[in-house]
């Protein structure tokens, strides 16, 4: 799933594991979420979206992501 985690951390001006400690995660984990290779729980994306003071939605980017998603049904067989 796509997200702005890294934009929003690089203009915070955030190392990885800053963010991953302020959310009590790993930076693996963090490092898994930029490559698109793992997607958040809520609640992690929730206090993401608090540390960087956006939505959920904008941090997720759940108009995009839906979008793709009901485009790649569209071509469902």
């Amino acid at each position: 799933m796509k997200t702005m985690v890294k934009q929003l951390r690089t203009a915070a001006k955030l190392t990885q594991q800053q963010l991953a400690d302020l959310v009590h995660v790993s930076a693996r984990t963090i490092i898994s979420i930029e490559k698109e290779q793992y997607s958040p729980s809520l609640m992690l994306a929730y206090r993401m979206a608090q540390v960087f003071g956006v939505s959920v939605e904008e941090l997720c980017c759940l108009r995009e992501n839906k979008e793709q998603e009901d485009r790649e049904y569209e071509n469902l067989p």
